[in-house]
């Protein structure tokens, strides 16, 4: 069978789980999110007391509704045993129908590292041990009976991660910041969408042969519904900071900003010109990017 290129892809809706403080909230936020046509809901790997369990969010959103699939975006693979991951992961498999999507990252936040007394290692020994992680949970899994390995999603964005997706993942989701260069480390801005052009165009060049296999996720960092995309853009300066002129805020493609029928258009487009035809928002704006998703589909 011949692999579907990307601009050929369904669409698919993705949201992050985020932290709930009752079972009724996360069901009826999950309930909604698949009233919407959202297709997949992720645990969001954050530590602190006042933060949920990624994989337990999981499940719980896998028992809250039907269809949904669920999984990790992204595990900070630092804060995670191999082995404890590979048994994690045969539990959510065999008890989710196998609706499990597994996406591992090398963690950004140093802080959360140092709270927990994890080791906040090198980029390289980071990048190392996402590849050694994905080694030893297939290993472990390959011999677990009536179990296999996940859809497994990279999140990257630097040319290491970005070569180990190709390599391995099934999804390659970009991030859509950037270390700002000469600030403190985490001081972010979201990248343009020439160096998203250029960051697209270097994953297919070292994905080869698979290139059309592996389906392309963009993190969305903001939604705006507006029918003043300027004003919206103004707003977004504000928000991410103003690294971006206002040009580049309009065409970046991790704002979605618009009418809804103009959202829906950003998203076809995204696809044209990028190949991602899976989008993720965080939990805050999965209400807001709802109603274009029925647009979407009815427009392609």
């Amino acid at each position: 069978m011949t692999a579907m290129k990307a601009h050929e892809r369904d669409f698919r809706f993705g949201f992050t789980l985020g932290t709930h403080h009752s079972r009724q909230d996360l069901v009826d936020t999950c309930r909604r999110a698949e009233a919407y046509g959202f297709d997949a809901a992720g645990g969001v790997d954050h530590l602190g007391p006042n933060r949920t369990s990624p994989l337990l969010a999981a499940m719980a959103a896998a028992y809250a509704c039907e269809h949904l699939r669920v999984g990790s975006y992204v595990l900070n693979v630092g804060f995670w045993n191999p082995s404890v991951l590979a048994r994690d992961v045969a539990t959510l498999m065999r008890l989710t129908d196998g609706r499990l999507e597994l996406g591992l990252g090398t963690g950004l936040l140093k802080y959360q590292f140092d709270d927990a007394g994890f080791e906040f290692q090198s980029f390289q020994q980071r990048h190392e041990r996402v590849a050694e992680t994905i080694d030893k949970v297939a290993e472990l899994l390959a011999v677990e009976p009536g179990v296999s390995m996940p859809p497994l999603l990279i999140g990257s964005g630097g040319e290491r991660m970005i070569r180990l997706a190709a390599e391995r993942a099934d999804i390659f989701s970009l991030g859509g910041r950037l270390q700002v260069a000469g600030q403190p480390p985490a001081t972010l801005r979201l990248k343009t969408a020439a160096e998203t052009d250029e960051r697209v165009k270097f994953f297919c060049s070292v994905a080869g042969d698979r290139v059309d296999e592996i389906e392309r996720n963009a993190f969305i960092l903001g939604v705006y519904i507006t029918d003043d995309r300027r004003k919206a853009a103004e707003q977004a300066m504000e928000d991410f900071g103003a690294y971006l002129t206002m040009e580049e805020m309009l065409e970046c493609p991790f704002l979605f900003m618009g009418t809804e029928e103009e959202i829906a258009r950003q998203v076809i487009e995204s696809r044209e010109r990028y190949g991602f035809s899976y989008f993720t928002v965080q939990r805050p704006h999965m209400d807001l990017l709802g109603p274009a998703i029925k647009l979407v589909r009815s427009l392609v």
